[in-house]
């Protein structure tokens, strides 16, 4: 039997999802798996490597198989996942703590600083082209060395959560130039490259992946993981990559000009451009592709987390499972503005552009007419006015952003795809397919193989739909307010 379908999965900050799907990019079968992130104390954000990562693959694996597909059909596996995160794992490759994640885990901020006076910012944008942040991995590195001495002299290497589940796989410990590049300042962007001159302040590169192309075959599936989530040993594995990445590759954004917006549990925002654009306030990367550009990126920790939050701290008696689409119809009933309420979406830190992990999340203007609906309405709209920041970043640098792709679970929320648009003053398309990231998985795994060419992806999901902008005075005045307060109370912020 023909090897002709291709299977993708996505590791999520709440969820795993993987699909197969054939040749022409139909869908053959689809399966989720929740799981929990951990917050064992404030600014700390964890999974655990093999309960939340690869329990989940090989439960999303076996689920995919129980639809009816035979594993010898399957051509090749790609992967993705949440990042960047902190793994270190012992010479056998088995994590010695749990993952701290991305952003959204501010635990290096007093490395972030102590690196900054010691290598100078300019020095490390130089190198990189990133400054250094929560988002980065270089800091979180030189806190196990500092904090954790007795889990880094056990170290043997510094994996990520994609890098972690291609070892399971296949036992390569690999990783790719778009992941690498949010390890700074350990990743040379000019020379492609692990940085040789910090193996004695941060880590030795030995101690770093092998660095690949997120489309190149990092090994064939092992007997071990074949026996666990019953797919065929020998099948390929591609080295994969974050999974804002495989998101933007699921809507056809592959090439310069293109432009993606994540609406998952972060809100991610990438750029294609032709060559690395070093911005203060903006993360850049090569693209998954050698020759194929390079990304230049923003984001939000916390875009779908805070509608997790708000589910569960002010609509608990609302059924789980229609919780969301009640709270987004109860927003709905609220004008814009939020009849004068104003969110501050910044509960986990920043994000870029502005690179603030200790400013807060904040309601503002509360009086006692303010309903649940008016609450639900400006968080989304907060969120929309950080993004409408990110825009406001791109094109101060030059980036032309008149449209955007629109992917992730957040899509579903019509109000806040319309809130994002109108704040942000940008039109976004939705493609015929939304499964997200691991269909973005899946193209790469047939991309890998010759199955496709990048621009195929256009005919595996093209654009059926837009929103185009409505602004309205209140937004662009809720804007300026919105600026205002976060200037106001950024030093406060900082001393709770």
């Amino acid at each position: 039997m023909a090897a002709d379908l291709f299977l993708g999965i996505d590791i999520g900050t709440f969820e795993t999802k993987g699909c197969v799907t054939d040749a022409q990019g139909n869908i053959l079968a689809y399966a989720a798996h929740a799981h929990r992130m951990l917050v064992p104390q404030p600014g700390w954000a964890e999974h655990r490597p093999n309960e939340d990562w690869w329990a989940d693959v090989v439960h999303v694996s076996r689920a995919l198989l129980d639809q009816g597909i035979d594993p010898v059909r399957i051509a090749a596996v790609a992967t993705s996942a949440i990042g960047p995160c902190m793994l270190p794992v012992d010479a056998d490759g088995r994590p010695l703590m749990n993952a701290a994640l991305y952003g959204v885990d501010t635990r290096s901020l007093a490395e972030i600083e102590l690196l900054n006076a010691e290598l100078g910012h300019d020095a490390i944008m130089a190198l990189g082209g990133n400054p250094l942040s929560v988002q980065q991995v270089g800091p979180k590195i030189l806190w196990l060395r500092r904090q954790r001495p007795e889990i880094f002299a056990k170290t043997a290497r510094i994996l990520t959560s994609t890098s972690y589940v291609v070892q399971r796989l296949t036992g390569q410990q690999v990783m790719d130039h778009f992941t690498a590049a949010s390890f700074a300042p350990l990743y040379d962007l000019a020379a492609r490259d692990w940085t040789q001159s910090l193996g004695d302040r941060i880590i030795a590169p030995e101690a770093l992946p092998r660095l690949g192309w997120s489309s190149e075959i990092a090994g064939t599936i092992t007997a071990a993981a074949a026996a666990e989530t019953g797919l065929r040993a020998g099948t390929p594995v591609t080295i994969g990559t974050i999974d804002a990445a495989a998101e933007a590759i699921s809507v056809g954004v592959t090439d310069p000009g293109q432009l993606m917006l994540m609406y998952g549990s972060s809100l991610f925002c990438i750029a294609l451009t032709e060559g690395p654009l070093p911005q203060p306030g903006l993360w850049t990367a090569p693209w998954l592709f050698p020759g194929g550009g390079h990304a230049s990126m923003a984001g939000l920790p916390t875009g779908g987390t805070l509608t997790h939050w708000m589910r569960d701290q002010i609509a608990r008696e609302l059924p789980r499972d229609d919780a969301f689409a009640l709270l987004a119809a109860e927003a709905a009933t609220s004008i814009p503005g939020a009849n004068g309420l104003i969110s501050l979406p910044y509960f986990s830190g920043t994000g870029a552009p502005l690179f603030d992990a200790t400013a807060r999340g904040a309601l503002f203007g509360l009086n006692l007419t303010h309903t649940r609906a008016d609450i639900a309405r400006a968080v989304l709209e907060g969120i929309a006015m950080a993004v409408r920041l990110i825009i406001e970043t791109w094109r101060e640098a030059g980036v032309p952003v008149p449209v955007a792709r629109a992917v992730g679970g957040g899509i579903k929320n019509r109000l806040w795809l319309e809130g994002v648009t109108d704040y942000g003053r940008i039109t976004q398309q939705l493609s015929a397919r939304t499964p997200g990231a691991s269909y973005g998985d899946a193209f790469l795994a047939a991309l890998a193989v010759g199955a496709v060419g990048p621009s195929d992806i256009a005919k595996w999901n093209p654009v059926e739909g837009e929103v185009a902008p409505n602004t309205q005075p209140i937004h662009d005045e809720q804007y300026r307010q919105f600026r205002a307060l976060y200037e106001a109370t950024k030093g406060i912020a900082a001393q709770l």
